[in-house]
């Protein structure tokens, strides 16, 4: 599953560096609901909230974190730059 939450991060943050963004805010619930099975009960939202964490640079940032540090309203502004790390 993890796989699955890397490739629609990525495809996320390729679509808005074509788009000729400098940043874009992404949450864990939008990633989770394309890769699949959120919301339901054997969903792995810590696992796609770690992914997210796992691409942030030093200039990216939370944006909002619920209570208890994941969830599907982890928010995360990434910088959108031509040498940030994505694996297509």
């Amino acid at each position: 599953m993890r796989q699955s939450f890397e490739i629609v991060l990525d495809r996320m943050i390729n679509k808005a560096r074509q788009n000729g963004l400098l940043s874009i805010d992404i949450n864990a619930g939008e990633i989770h609901r394309s890769a699949g099975h959120y919301p339901g009960v054997n969903h792995r939202m810590p696992v796609c909230c770690a992914v997210m964490r796992s691409r942030m640079q030093s200039e990216d940032h939370i944006i909002y974190a619920p209570p208890k540090g994941n969830g599907a309203r982890l928010t995360v502004r990434y910088r959108i730059n031509s040498s940030m790390k994505t694996q297509e």
